[in-house]
């Protein structure tokens, strides 16, 4: 039975794409259909682990919860090509959920038509799968200067019409004003054999009246014969996880209403930030993402009003140390250590939190040799081998403020490079069940130190989505505003997908909708 496709582009990056795309997944859902996402190359350093041929893979976290939305199992073929920016002219090259190290050191006109061939072979996994598959596209389709080799927006088009049907449909953002002119220029520069694919243009984060519009979608019309299907209202807070960046972007805006504050540091290459989105979504709690270096002033005052701090993951560890020095950001968290309040460093968070990291090869950055944090007595070196893996962890008896913790169970999963052993023996450690700290030679996959009780490190992600783990940790600290525990908002995954759903459902209607995915 020919596959039915749907490809979702954009003006621009940010324009809505993904979420729009989890949104369609779920509405095609509902109706029945056996529907999958797509996306041939997603550029992020937020991923998951998902089943691989070989073992486990990572993909997209965007793809992995529009599969989710989808109602089926997120695969490496529904994101076939990952690139997960370590600075600003690398990435790291993953194919079918693997890293490939002969790819990213390969310039990038020259690896792309090996990269579309993988896709393409992965589409053809996929298409035979399922009779509906909605695909995203990256950043603009307009892009004249990349056209030959864009795999991701226009070859994957291509690809759909050749194994069945396709339409399309551009979204911007009119929040960031001129989206009538980056409709059609972006509707203007497409190759003639996509863009007669071109079903409908979607106004996304309007705000105000959009009888104001007038005679903005009328006169677009008949300069390209595309009416505008939809004008989606601005939703400041959608229940998914951000793809391109931190929910926030002042970190000096501290909300007097706010009962526990919590500091995740936003370095350069900060990675898994999705893994966040239960804080962001409390209504109790306010997240402060600590960016740039502020003044001494600032820094006291965050000193005084955080009631915890997160060292996040991170996709080059080496330099986002150096940064967390240069910013003066290092130094801070030496003094916020000292006032005793809690501080979890997650993944590469906790390789910053040992005492050296030891890169001779440049497997993870340009930095052969780093000093730490040296707030936990670990020492990591980076090697080829990258672990990626789903587990279920158990930490074990911690000391306060982390006992709440203690012998909790949670799903997790591990993306990283690098192998941290212990530098001393210490009686408090906290390890996943079944992997114990025994010698100081053996891997350590979660520590607490005993001359820093407040601090922890854990490898694995995960942890901040288990409600139970989360709600322990809230009821711990002795530093926030409140008497007693914060109860845990019902925050619920597909009650997001479901909601959604509705939202297109009513702005752009059941019977364009229809006509959109063929069903």
């Amino acid at each position: 039975m020919p596959t039915h496709s749907l490809m979702i582009w954009g003006t621009a990056s940010g324009a809505g794409k993904s979420w729009l795309t989890t949104a369609l997944c779920r509405w095609a859902a509902r109706q029945g259909a056996r529907v999958a996402p797509y996306k041939a190359q997603n550029m992020s350093n937020n991923a998951r682990v998902v089943s691989a041929p070989h073992g486990w893979g990572e993909i997209g976290s965007a793809q992995y919860f529009q599969a989710l939305a989808a109602r089926v199992t997120p695969t490496v073929a529904m994101n076939p090509v990952l690139l997960k920016p370590e600075n600003e002219r690398g990435s790291q090259v993953i194919v079918a959920g693997q890293v490939r190290h002969d790819l990213s050191a390969m310039p990038w006109r020259e690896r792309s038509a090996l990269l579309a061939k993988e896709a393409a072979q992965h589409w053809q996994t996929l298409a035979a799968q399922y009779n509906c598959i909605i695909l995203e596209g990256a950043g603009s389709p307009a892009e004249i200067n990349l056209a030959a080799n864009d795999y991701v927006n226009l070859h994957s088009v291509r690809w759909a019409q050749q194994t069945g049907t396709c339409r399309s449909v551009l979204v911007t953002d009119i929040d960031r004003g001129g989206a009538f002119a980056h409709l059609y220029g972006t509707w203007a520069l497409l190759p003639e054999d996509v863009r007669s694919t071109l079903s409908g243009f979607v106004l996304n984060k309007f705000r105000g009246d959009p009888s104001l519009l007038a005679p903005g979608p009328q006169d677009l019309a008949k300069l390209t014969g595309i009416e505008t299907s939809a004008v989606i209202p601005m939703q400041a807070m959608h229940g998914l996880p951000e793809e391109d960046g931190p929910y926030g972007l002042n970190q000096l805006m501290i909300a007097g209403e706010a009962r526990y504050r919590i500091g995740i540091v936003a370095y350069p290459t900060l990675s898994n930030l999705d893994e966040f989105t239960m804080l962001q979504c409390h209504p109790a709690i306010q997240v402060i993402w600590l960016r740039d270096g502020v003044s001494a002033a600032t820094q006291q005052r965050l000193l005084a009003e955080l009631d915890a701090v997160i060292l996040p993951g991170s996709k080059q560890v080496s330099g986002d140390l150096a940064w967390l020095k240069q910013q003066g950001w290092a130094d801070w968290l030496q003094a916020y250590v000292r006032t005793g309040k809690p501080l979890l460093g997650i993944c590469g968070g906790l390789q910053m939190l040992g005492e050296t990291l030891d890169d001779a090869a440049g497997y993870d950055g340009q930095v052969s040799a780093q000093a730490g944090l040296g707030l936990l007595p670990l020492a990591t070196r980076y090697g080829p081998n990258k672990v990626v893996q789903q587990r279920t962890f158990q930490l074990g008896e911690l000391l306060a403020p982390w006992q709440g913790l203690s012998e909790l169970r949670f799903e997790g999963y591990e993306i990283h490079c690098g192998e941290t052993v212990a530098t001393a023996i210490e009686k408090h450690t906290a390890q996943p069940v079944l992997y114990g700290a025994g010698e100081v030679t053996s891997p350590v996959l979660a520590w607490q130190s005993t001359q820093w009780p407040n601090v922890l490190g854990i490898y694995a992600h995960g942890l901040l989505e288990a409600p139970h783990c989360l709600q322990a940790l809230l009821a711990g600290p002795s530093h926030s505003r409140y008497s007693g525990s914060i109860p845990l908002p019902a925050y619920d995954l597909q009650a997001v997908f479901e909601q959604l759903a509705d939202c297109i459902e009513e702005a752009i209607g059941p019977a364009t909708l229809r006509e959109w995915l063929a069903l």
